[in-house]
């Protein structure tokens, strides 16, 4: 397998990116969780599938593993002392009253600087670190206790309307459990608990772990140079019961499926020097691209991705950057919709794909729309 560094000096940040009809961007959720598409990817094949056909595309002993973070009402709105507005989108929290927040405002406050907050709380700066600022909130009892009664859905940028009552319960995994997300773990969203019960029914075990997603998931890589780009911290933790979950799925010869790409990352992210998922609480920066070796799942549940985002460049070395390529082509091509609120897919993980020389695309239809993925070549 080649080594990291050599497979990103083979690809640019160029070469993840793609045209996107806007038409395709979903904005709402399906009435049904469970009534998106499904297009199940296997090297160089696509079957275009309903999500509720997923139960019977695993097997009896398979392992599913979800993210069981739940998001916060992360979005603030915030006012300088001299009246400018200033919209906070929490990253992290950190402990106590403290936390990571992406700022925008036409003036960022410098260190020192306050913001007027609801409920007259205030947020002081402690220190900015590009786009992203350490605050404390003065004048409240407990982060999640505030952001709950005066925040609001996190809805991603590309969702271009504000969010209402349905975004509340649909912008929510049906499992999750531990507070802390700035962003959903879109994959988990397509799943009911008719569904988990379906699964348990024909013999497919579930798991969970939890990984804490920021607010820098949606921001996109700025340097071509993909080895200069510096990953957000996220954490995450693997209990004792999820490694036992894997363990006995591998002694029946079962497949681990995550069921998103936070819940890939946790678990690639615990894997010791035994090559074993262990049991861990720690901070993630772990940055997946084109010849990583995984050591841990077999196939992924996920949605599909921003351009030029790492979550796109994550699922190009799982499934391989050609064959990615072409489903995102046939994706387009057949209408499906895209990001957090959009259709699914099912990778199965490539074998060193990304050992082979990149190729051409296949072209799309006529529509006059670029091929997905910018110019055809690798480095």
């Amino acid at each position: 397998m080649p080594s990291a560094r050599f497979t990103m000096d083979r690809y640019s940040l160029s070469d993840f990116d793609y045209a996107l009809p806007p038409e395709l961007i979903a904005q709402s959720p399906c009435a049904e969780r469970t009534g998106s598409r499904l297009l199940q990817v296997s090297g160089t094949a696509f079957t275009d599938r309903a999500f509720a056909d997923l139960p019977r595309l695993l097997a009896r002993g398979d392992l599913v593993v979800f993210n069981d973070t739940r998001v916060i009402n992360a979005r603030l709105f915030a006012l300088r002392p001299t009246g400018g507005k200033v919209e906070l989108l929490l990253e992290r929290a950190l402990g106590g009253n403290e936390a990571i927040f992406q700022l925008r405002a036409s003036h960022p406050p410098r260190p020192g600087g306050a913001l007027l907050l609801p409920g007259n709380a205030r947020a002081i700066v402690i220190e900015r670190d590009g786009r992203f600022f350490r605050l404390r909130l003065d004048g409240i009892v407990s982060l999640f206790d505030y952001l709950e009664r005066h925040g609001e859905v996190p809805l991603p940028p590309y969702i271009a309307r504000p969010a209402d009552a349905v975004d509340a319960s649909r912008y929510q995994t049906v499992y999750a459990r531990h507070a802390g997300a700035a962003a959903a773990p879109t994959a988990g969203l397509h799943f009911d608990e008719t569904m988990l019960a379906t699964l348990t029914a024909a013999g497919i075990a579930s798991a969970f772990v939890t990984l804490h997603v920021g607010a820098g998931t949606f921001a996109p890589v700025e340097n071509e140079d993909l080895t200069q780009h510096r990953m957000h911290a996220e954490w995450f933790g693997v209990p004792p019961e999820t490694v036992t979950a894997i363990d006995v799925a591998r002694e029946r010869g079962g497949r681990v499926i995550a069921i998103g790409t936070t819940s890939l990352r946790a678990l690639e992210s615990a894997v010791g020097g035994d090559g074993r998922v262990r049991a861990c609480e720690a901070e993630t920066r772990l940055f997946i691209t084109p010849g990583y070796r995984f050591r841990v799942v077999e196939q992924l549940v996920t949605n599909f991705h921003l351009p030029k985002s790492t979550l796109l460049m994550l699922v190009s070395a799982f499934a391989g950057h050609e064959n990615i390529r072409a489903a995102y082509a046939h994706a387009i091509r057949e209408r499906y919709r895209f990001f957090s609120y959009g259709d699914a897919m099912l990778l199965e993980r490539a074998q060193a794909a990304d050992e082979q020389p990149p190729r051409s695309v296949p072209s799309l239809p006529p529509r006059g729309r670029a091929a997905p993925f910018g110019r055809p070549g690798g480095h």
